[in-house]
This record gives C-alpha cells, structure tokens and sequence, in this order.
C-alpha cells in the first residue's frame, strides 16, 4: 500500500484537511472539475489560501483510490452518496475512509413520516455503497477560515475500529491540530449534523440584534435538543458533552464564518431562504438537516421545539421575531433530565 492519503472534495473544508494532512505526508486532492484542477495546478492556492507543497491535485478517482489506503471524503451531503458510488469501483476492503461532511442522506422516502431506517449517516452511505469496512469521521470545532490561518483548533476521529481512529490522529495531528479518539460513531456523526440546526437559531438571534444572555440560553437548550435527537435516532449521550458536541455547538453558534450562522443571521435581517442560497457559494448542511430531523421528531416524538420553530422559519415563511417570541412562551418544568 502506498503511503499517500487521499481527500475527496476541494471545498474549503477538504481543503484545510489536505493541508492539514500534507504536514505529514503527501496527499492528492480530488476535485470533480478539471478545471478546479487545473487553477489548484497552476496558481497552486485553493479558496483564496495556499496549498501546501505536498499537495497534488486530481480528478482521477481510480489514481487516488489506487495510490491511497486512507481517504478522506470531504463533500456536501447532498453528494455524498454519488461521490462514493463513483469511488466505490476502485475501493477494496483494505481502504480506510474518514469522512469529514456533517449532514444526513435519504436513502428511500416512499413512505411518510420519515423514519431513521430511511435516513444514513455519512459512515453509513459508505457501509452500502462501497466494500469498506474500516469506517470513520471527523467532527469538532472546525472552522475552516480559522483552520486555514494555522490557529489552533483540534478535532474528534471517531471510528469502531481502533486501528482506524490511531491512523487518523497519526495522520492529523499537529503542533497546532490536536486530535481525539471515540469509538461511538453514530453519536459523534450526529453531533456533527444536529448541531447546524442551532447554528441558524444563534445566527438568527443576532440578526435580530440581541445579546449573549439570549446566545447562552439558546446553546443550553439547544445541547438539550440535540442529546434527545441523537439518543433517538442512535447516538448516546456522552458523545454530545465533548468536542464534537458541545464544543462544535458553541464554535457555531459564536462565529460569524459558520455558514448556517450566516443563513440564520441573514434570514433575521429581512432575506428569504431563496435569496441566501442562491448567493451561497458553499452548501450550509443545517438547512436540509432541520428538514429531515423535523420529520424524524415527529415520527418518534422527540421534544424538539427549536428544531420544529426553525423549520416554520425556513420553510413555512414564519418570522423569526414570531417564532422567538412562540419559543420564550414555552413552559419548561426541568433544566437537565436525561443525566
């Protein structure tokens, strides 16, 4: 096996990975358009940062898979499964894959309500799609323009497979990237993906100007949210109270580079959800995350009102100053129960 790793998806996300990854090895990087090859090739810089010397661009997937027993898929959820069909011809069980996309995938919807035995996590896309076995993610406070400037951050592999959680903190780390291990997969996945969710709602309240008191309330809450979700659709509590959790939530909920705090913020201060996709130019998962886990609330009757407030925002055209004013009037008899 080669000692080359692979990450697919040129975005800013698997960018940052690559570069992340090329401090200690030599990595390709897949881009599906020959001509994102061909810039990366020849201006040897990706989304506005500089590609590390040690990168080498591609748009063969069979040379990648051939070259690479480890690879990091980096893309949208809404590609995920078309990039690992793609992908899967040239995989074998010997392949290692750690995805780094924080979203959902439906695989049937020919019934309603939506259920988790139509719904995947990324890990699962892969598990059917492809005859790797050896399977992870990586989730944490990653924010890709701060990653990119070389502050320091740090990142979860969770994975079954111990072997496949010590390549990817071999493969990762850093002086200024410090990487955890957790073997509970789906949990640490839907960390990853329920927390985008919040991420609007805190984009929102500051578009509507308000403060850190409303913020912190919000993020409290809404790790309560997020810990009945998962246990719901199979995660466990602990993987919510650490870095891909809890430590995710508050990185999105803060910043202003989060792109679900963008769509939040920007919906808050008068745009429609139409507007702020069109002039997008990277997907925000939360959008159709609230979607798919709105139906799932309801399917296994989750107490969830932030996620089904935000849905109304999103999709049912509800003011946001409406759906706040709906939230505060909501009567709450505990703070913690599910310790």
């Amino acid at each position: 096996m080669h000692k080359q790793v692979g990450v697919v998806g040129a975005g800013s996300f698997g960018s940052v990975v690559a570069n992340i990854l090329a401090e200690n090895t030599s990595v390709l990087l897949y881009a599906r358009r020959p001509e994102v090859v061909a810039e990366m090739q020849e201006t040897r810089s990706r989304n506005g940062y500089r590609l590390h010397q040690n990168i080498i661009p591609t748009n063969d997937l069979e040379y990648l898979a051939d070259r690479c027993a480890v690879i990091f898929p980096v893309v949208s959820s809404s590609g995920f499964r078309n990039t690992i069909m793609d992908l899967s011809p040239y995989l074998h069980p010997y392949h290692i894959l750690i995805h780094g996309t924080k979203g959902l995938d439906i695989k049937t919807q020919d019934e309603a309500p939506l259920s988790r035995e139509q719904v995947r996590t990324m890990s699962e896309v892969i598990c059917e799609e492809s005859v790797v076995v050896r399977v992870g993610c990586l989730a944490g406070p990653n924010l890709s323009h701060e990653m990119a400037e070389g502050q320091p951050a740090a990142t979860v592999v969770a994975s079954h497979f111990d072997e496949v959680i010590r390549v990817g903190q071999k493969l990762l780390r850093t002086n200024r990237f410090q990487v955890y291990g957790n073997t509970h997969l789906i949990g640490i996945e839907l960390c990853g993906v329920l927390k985008n969710i919040i991420a609007i709602a805190s984009g929102a309240l500051s578009g509507l100007g308000l403060g850190e008191n409303a913020r912190a309330l919000l993020i409290s809450r809404g790790m309560v949210e997020m810990i009945y979700l998962g246990k719901a659709l199979g995660g466990n509590t602990e993987a919510f109270i650490g870095l891909a959790g809890v430590g995710d939530l508050v990185a999105t909920c803060s910043s202003k580079f989060s792109r679900n705090y963008t769509v939040g913020y920007r919906l808050a201060t008068g745009e429609t959800l139409s507007e702020i996709i069109q002039h997008m130019e990277e997907v925000a998962e939360g959008v159709n995350t609230t979607r798919i886990v709105k139906q799932l609330a309801d399917y296994y009757d989750v107490a969830a009102p932030i996620t089904r407030m935000l849905y109304r925002v999103l999709f049912e055209d509800l003011p946001v100053e409406k759906a706040l004013d709906s939230l505060m009037k909501i009567s709450f008899s505990e703070d913690v129960s599910f310790l």
